[in-house]
């Protein structure tokens, strides 16, 4: 059977499951209710070995692999316009960088071997917990069996979250510094070195270019450990891996037009910094504790926010809309004034 084969009764209703609040003109609350029954129908009809494995396939195919190549097509097929929007010009261009072509090829496959691995990983995990040692799933995914509601509490998936974002990315951080880029780091801190770090200038698929054990380490470990540990829902998890990859996409792309200025373009630049370095700083994600330990390599986050509120005027708007309330209280207070005394008059 092909892997075609086994992926369409999952993947559709994933696909639906996604494109319902996107694709259609349908008030929030219809979308909501379509979307809760699609999940239910999903969580109802397989177990959860299937979701956990077909689950972060379909999105780290469709989110992070499909992304990453569209982006080399472009790179490689169009140079004389990829280079205008790469922040190292034509330096950043995969195909003028050392080793060319075959080192491309390299590089864009074990990224896809590397996500390919953890995904597998994960689902011999549940495998093991599940079918062998005959326990529960690690992640939350069947709702009681006395209820059809599959879906997670809204403040649950909200707090989940939040404590995901957090863990991961101190994890992260912490891994990159204390192993990967130290003296005391061993053979990992050597793949890690002759692997990712023989790229000198990022573009999508070196996101996930590593040793495969330094990979798991530091890309799969850090968001699956708190997940298991605080058992989060699979959505919750789901959610979180659609945003990874996307953050993976746009921060190691090399572009400079990126969807959000405010933390994209920042986390781009402390990459490109981080990579062209050799590893000399920005070990984390978002930047927010190398800010805290001093280990920024150029701007930092703290001064990504500046530039981006003195972008907008963000002061000089606050004035105004206080002034502007100040106004509005001052004109409600002064026809309250003018009835109260109308008011006496008549009697």
């Amino acid at each position: 059977m092909s892997l075609t084969s086994l992926l369409a009764p999952l993947t559709l209703p994933l696909a639906s499951l996604f494109a319902i609040p996107m694709l259609s003109s349908w008030s929030t609350s219809l979308n909501l209710v379509f979307f809760s029954l699609t999940w239910t129908t999903i969580a109802m009809t397989y177990s959860p070995l299937q979701l956990e494995f077909f689950g972060p396939l379909f999105l780290r195919t469709i989110l992070y692999i499909l992304p990453s190549a569209l982006f080399l097509v472009l790179d490689l097929g169009v140079p004389s316009l990829a280079v205008e929007i790469k922040a190292q010009g034509e330096m950043g261009l995969p195909g003028r960088q050392r080793g060319g072509l075959a080192k491309v090829r390299r590089v864009a496959g074990w990224s896809v071997f590397n996500v390919l691995l953890a995904v597998a990983v994960q689902a011999g995990v549940e495998w093991l917990t599940t079918d062998v040692l005959r326990m529960r799933s690690l992640l939350l995914i069947k709702g009681s069996a006395w209820s059809l509601n599959h879906l997670p509490n809204p403040w649950a998936l909200i707090k989940h979250a939040f404590l995901g974002l957090m863990c991961r990315n101190i994890l992260q951080y912490y891994i990159h510094l204390h192993i990967l880029h130290s003296p005391n780091g061993g053979i990992l801190a050597r793949w890690h070195q002759t692997w990712h770090h023989s790229i000198y200038i990022p573009y999508s698929f070196v996101a996930s270019y590593d040793h495969p054990a330094c990979y798991l380490l530091y890309r799969f470990l850090p968001l699956y450990l708190p997940a298991i540990a605080f058992r989060f829902h699979i959505m919750t998890y789901l959610l979180l891996l659609a945003i990874f990859s996307l953050e993976d996409v746009f921060t190691y792309s090399g572009y400079t037009v990126l969807p959000s200025t405010i933390m994209l373009r920042g986390m781009a630049r402390r990459t490109d910094a981080h990579m062209m370095s050799q590893g000399k700083g920005n070990f984390g994600p978002l930047g927010v504790l190398d800010w805290a330990n001093g280990t920024t390599l150029g701007a930092d986050v703290v001064d990504d926010l500046r530039e981006e509120m003195d972008k907008h005027d963000v002061q000089e708007r606050t004035g105004k809309a206080i002034d502007g309330a100040g106004d509005a209280a001052g004109g409600l207070a002064a026809k309250f004034k003018s009835r109260a005394k109308k008011g006496k008059g008549r009697k």
